[in-house]
């Protein structure tokens, strides 16, 4: 059973500050609206509703459309414009054929909004939208395995290119024009995009499950990648050594990744309502590879495929484990103990060989994330950097926006850091009262 990781005292833990219901159907997709105290909402129920907090501190709609075609199935939402207080929201709709989204524009006092083009891009379910404001690209993916751009402005198709999968997750990084596209086989494609072509950079592939959820970092040029395997991978893509750091801090399927810059936090969310706020300020490691071996790397004992060694020995095979820390094969004898192993990844206790559970610290098993329950099965998740806001949307067709989701972990090395510099500038104060008291003595003298 795997263990409750605590929460350190410095963490601050997510406050609930508001909730928004009376959808009819689960709410598909919801973004704050940065700078204000509102929301935008697409459900299910064919409904696109702008929120506005009042001063009574409840949400109330502004704006509520409702779409006319009855076999409308899922929906997104993608920011336009910021700085002119325009919003692009994207509506995808079954029309007997083929799918289409539609682009609205928001008016400056959220009161109003108007329809503006529609787009003819795929022949099957839409999946995920992006708008990239930079480029003036419309980004888009379908279970049709199309992967299309469109031109904002003119609303022309500027390139397609068929993916292997039909894609679940999409992020693109401006400054080099590449696109990462996550699809249900659990690999991760780097596509490189100009005007009017595409080409194949690399692909790469992690997980056992499906890709649900990507997220991009620019500053530091890493991808962070969530899927149904309950796992999150960090991908180095600055680095260009293919490093790959494991996060394990889920128990079901991830559902949404943001990340924090400024602080150098990711949030994660599952879901069976579990947040999670990783400190990416630390310096993690890269899993070992799990080592082949036809008997324990310890103790020698034959497994239960060796029959040579079996025979020989007249020893019955046992079964083979790995150590999660330095990747042996080793029977369940020698890997007795359990440990976490948060530099690794590993918040929860997993398994270890005991020569490593022996070197493992009590400063190496320091948390490096806190665990919250948000209590609702999480379908979507926004972040709202200038606030620090969250919002989360469930399968009880509740939205919940939360404050303070940003905290700060202090690992025992930073603290006596910490205590060491707050000891050297209160001796130096210490010496320049000193000083400037004797000069003063001498002078009276």
């Amino acid at each position: 059973m795997a263990a409750e990781i605590q929460p350190q005292p410095q963490a601050r833990k997510p406050c609930l500050l508001s909730t928004i219901e009376g959808f009819q159907e689960v709410v598909s997709t919801a973004v704050i609206i940065p700078k204000e105290d509102g929301v935008i909402s697409v459900s299910e129920d064919r409904t696109i509703r702008v929120w506005l907090k009042r001063d009574s501190g409840q949400y109330w709609p502004s704006v509520h459309h409702t779409m006319s075609c009855k076999y409308s199935c899922f929906f997104c939402i993608s920011l336009y414009n910021q700085i002119n207080h325009e919003y692009m929201i994207i509506q995808f709709q079954h029309l007997s054929v083929f799918h289409v989204f539609q682009e609205f524009i928001l008016s400056e006092d959220y009161n109003k909004m108007t329809p503006a083009r529609t787009y003819h891009a795929h022949q099957g379910r839409v999946t995920v939208v992006l708008f990239v404001l930079e480029m003036e690209w419309l980004l888009s993916t379908g279970q049709d395995k199309n992967f299309t751009w469109h031109c904002s402005e003119s609303g022309q198709q500027l390139g397609t290119y068929r993916t292997t999968a039909w894609v679940s997750g999409l992020q693109f990084d401006v400054e080099t024009r590449h696109a990462f596209v996550g699809d249900q086989s659990g690999q991760v494609t780097i596509l490189k995009l100009e005007q009017d072509s595409c080409s194949l950079v690399t692909t790469f592939k992690g997980h056992t499950g499906n890709v649900t959820a990507l997220c991009w970092d620019p500053v530091q040029r890493v991808l962070f990648s969530g899927s149904s395997d309950h796992s999150i991978i960090m991908w180095d893509i600055g680095g260009r050594k293919g490093t790959a750091i494991e996060l394990q801090g889920h128990n079901d399927k991830i559902q949404g990744l943001c990340y924090a810059s400024h602080t150098r936090q990711l949030i994660s969310c599952s879901s069976d309502g579990g947040i999670v706020i990783w400190n990416m300020d630390v310096t993690r490691q890269e899993t070992p590879e799990w080592l082949d071996s036809d008997s324990c790397q310890k103790c020698e004992q034959p497994f239960f495929w060796n029959f040579k060694q079996m025979w020989d020995s007249k020893k019955i095979g046992l079964r083979q484990h790995h150590c999660r820390k330095c990747g042996q094969a080793v029977c369940g004898k020698c890997s007795s103990k359990r440990s976490t192993i948060p530099l690794m990844g590993f918040e929860f206790e997993v398994r270890v060989c005991d020569s490593c559970h022996e070197s493992i610290t009590d400063e190496d098993r320091a948390p490096t994330a806190t665990f919250h329950d948000s209590k609702h099965s999480i379908v979507y998740m926004h972040y709202e950097p200038t606030a620090g806001n969250l919002l989360t949307s469930g399968t009880d067709k509740v939205i919940k926006v939360w404050v303070g989701t940003i905290c700060v972990l202090y690992s025992p090395r930073r603290l006596r850091l910490f205590f060491l510099c707050l000891f050297v500038s209160f001796f130096l104060y210490f010496l320049l009262v000193w000083s400037l008291l004797w000069t003063l003595v001498d002078r009276v003298s």
